[in-house]
């Protein structure tokens, strides 16, 4: 039976500080697990779709904390390996008052590095509904990543699945061109993009929505969405734009992972088939959840939490 979700991407230990403020006068950290792919399969399986996830850990406490991890919140990791000789990639976050920061990378010596065309679980990308991909695997080695992901993508198409692309660049890990000549490589293989602003702008050289859905039509991408932070989301498909204001969280205290987990919801609606309201109404609820929560994925909520919040179920507290 096929999975509904599958993903390929590195995972990092994430150092958070024990306060806000400049990372220069953090003193202390508390460890967990994240990375842009892995968090969409933790946010997927949350919701109870079947998720399965490719990558490569050390074989460090690190590497078996994160595959321990992703296997407790039930991500199939028959495709993750953990490797000798690589370090498990790290990652210390700066987190401001308001909620925003800085991330610092330590991941050079990848162990998805190891990770190539020849060890592809091609087996699980003949066996998925959709294949998730993300320019941060893209960016960390992109002379073999970009081919490696072709790979992928061209496999899981070729057996009915549909592929969703975040650019979610990071110019921490690569230049604007390494990005723009990268992305635009895996562009034709798109169902589902899902952007913001600042990263169409940069791949297209505007985000307005009229003209992106132009170019995503040039490129066969079907479906369109445009993450806009505290200025909701805009989302097309099959001749419809739409338009959605952002959901208020009850308090923003981390906005890393809000990304991730609008990626996650909007999958989940188009796996359902639902209509591109409700789809992105979805969305925009698990986005505003997330950045209540401290953590990476720590605030991406299983369904029934979403129902509740959209008033669709009740929650019986005592």
């Amino acid at each position: 039976m096929k999975k509904d979700v599958l993903t390929i991407g590195d995972a990092m230990i994430t150092f958070d500080p024990s306060h806000t403020g400049p990372l220069r006068f953090a003193s202390s950290f508390e460890k967990k697990a994240g990375g842009a792919e892995f968090n969409f399969a933790i946010g997927c399986a949350r919701l109870g779709l079947t998720t399965g996830w490719i990558s490569r850990l050390g074989n460090d406490e690190f590497g078996k904390f994160i595959r321990n991890f992703a296997r407790g919140e039930g991500v199939d990791v028959s495709g993750v390996s953990l490797l000798d000789g690589y370090p498990t990639s790290l990652n210390f976050k700066e987190i401001r008052e308001d909620g925003s920061g800085s991330t610092f990378y330590y991941r050079d010596n990848s162990p998805t590095k190891a990770l190539t065309e020849g060890t592809l679980n091609e087996a699980a990308l003949r066996n998925c509904k959709l294949l998730h991909i993300s320019g941060v695997f893209a960016a960390i080695d992109p002379k073999k990543n970009i081919p490696l992901l072709k790979r992928a993508v061209t496999i899981a198409k070729d057996h009915g699945a549909q592929i969703s692309l975040d650019p979610n660049i990071r110019l921490k890990l690569w230049s604007e061109k390494e990005a723009k000549d990268g992305l635009m490589e895996l562009l034709p293989y798109a169902d589902v993009l899902l952007t913001g602003d600042e990263e169409a702008d940069l791949l297209f050289g505007t985000h307005n929505p009229e003209k992106l859905v132009q170019t995503c039509q040039r490129y066969g991408i079907s479906t369109l969405a445009i993450k806009r932070g505290e200025s909701g989301a805009i989302a097309y498909r099959n001749g419809e734009l739409l338009q959605a204001d952002a959901i208020t969280a009850s308090k923003v205290v981390d906005t890393v992972g809000a990304g991730d987990g609008f990626d996650v919801g909007f999958v989940y609606g188009v796996l359902q088939g639902w209509t591109l309201k409700r789809t992105l109404q979805f969305a925009n609820v698990i986005g505003s959840m997330v950045v209540s929560v401290y953590g990476d994925n720590e605030g991406l909520p299983e369904l029934e939490e979403v129902l509740v919040k959209l008033g669709e179920k009740e929650y019986i507290e005592r």
